[in-house]
C-alpha cells in the first residue's frame, strides 16, 4: 500500500531531515522543495490537482511524498537513548482514535522539548498521513514507540525511573501541583473514555484541569498541551530562580 505526506511543512521537514521518500508530486514548481530533493535524488513527478486530491485529500497544498511506511523506535531503545538526568519527559496516548488529536499531540511534544511519544499497536490511530500533516513535521523529530501493552510498557519505564502521571477529571490534584523535578510519563486517555482503568491504578499523580465553564473537559490534545507547557514553566521558573 502506498503511504503519503502532504503540505508544504510536512514535506520540507522529512526533506530537511533527510529522511527516506520514494517520490515527490507536484502540481506547480516549488523552488525550495525541487531544490531539496534533487540534491537527495528524490524523484519529482508533476501532476494536475484532480489526481491529487484522489491521491490524498485537498489540503494538500500541491504538495506530496510518496514514503516507506513510518518507522517507530522500539521503547528499550528509547529508554537507553534518554540523559534521565536532564529529567525527560515522555507523553503516553492511551487509545486515542483520531488522528487530529495525535498529529497536535506530536506538534507540541516538538515544541516543549518531549523525548518521545507512546502509543498501543491496537485499538489505537497508528502513524499516517493524517497524523503526518497535522504534526506540521513534529512526526519526523519526535520519536514514536508502539507497544502491544501499555500496562508492560508502564513496568519499564517506573524501572527506568520515570514517574507516572495521569491526566484525569476525577479524584484528581490541581495539575498545577503536580511536581516537574523528574523523569514524567504524562498519560492522556482516549476521547470518549479517557485513561483506561488499569493505567489509572499505575500512576503516582493523577492531574485535573479545572474547568470554570459549563464543559467538564478539554479536547485531548489541548490538555496535553496545558499539562506539558504548565511543567515547563515550573522547570523555566527553577533554572531562572
Amino acid at each position: 500500500m502506498r503511504q503519503f505526506i502532504y503540505s508544504k511543512n510536512s514535506v520540507l521537514e522529512r526533506l530537511k531531515q533527510k529522511k527516506e521518500i520514494n517520490k515527490i508530486l507536484l502540481v506547480s514548481k516549488h523552488a525550495e522543495i525541487e531544490k531539496l530533493a534533487r540534491a537527495q535524488n528524490i524523484e519529482i513527478e508533476y501532476i494536475n490537482s484532480k489526481v491529487a486530491d484522489k491521491l490524498v485529500n485537498k489540503t494538500h497544498q500541491g504538495v506530496i511524498a510518496e514514503i516507506p511506511d513510518y518507522k517507530s523506535i522500539d521503547l528499550d531503545q528509547l529508554i537507553q537513548s534518554l540523559d534521565m538526568t536532564s529529567n525527560p519527559i515522555l507523553v503516553m496516548a492511551d487509545q486515542l482514535e483520531d488522528p487530529h488529536n495525535l498529529g497536535a499531540i506530536l506538534r507540541t511534544c516538538d515544541a516543549v522539548g518531549v523525548k518521545g511519544v507512546i502509543i498501543p499497536k491496537n485499538r489505537s490511530v497508528g502513524l499516517n498521513s493524517t497524523v503526518a500533516r497535522v504534526s506540521t513535521g513534529a512526526i519526523e523529530t519526535v520519536p514514536v514507540s508502539i507497544v502491544t501493552n501499555l500496562k508492560q510498557a508502564i513496568d519499564k519505564l517506573k524501572q527506568a525511573g520515570f514517574w507516572i502521571v495521569g491526566v484525569d477529571n476525577t479524584e484528581s490534584q490541581d495539575y498545577r501541583l503536580i511536581p516537574s523535578d523528574r523523569p514524567l510519563v504524562i498519560i492522556v486517555g482516549s476521547e470518549k473514555k479517557g485513561i483506561s482503568p488499569l493505567l489509572k491504578k499505575e500512576c503516582d499523580y493523577r492531574a485535573k484541569i479545572f474547568m470554570l465553564g459549563s464543559v467538564n473537559s478539554l479536547n485531548v490534545s489541548v490538555a496535553t498541551a496545558v499539562m506539558l507547557y504548565s511543567i515547563m514553566e515550573k522547570r523555566v521558573e527553577i533554572q531562572i530562580n
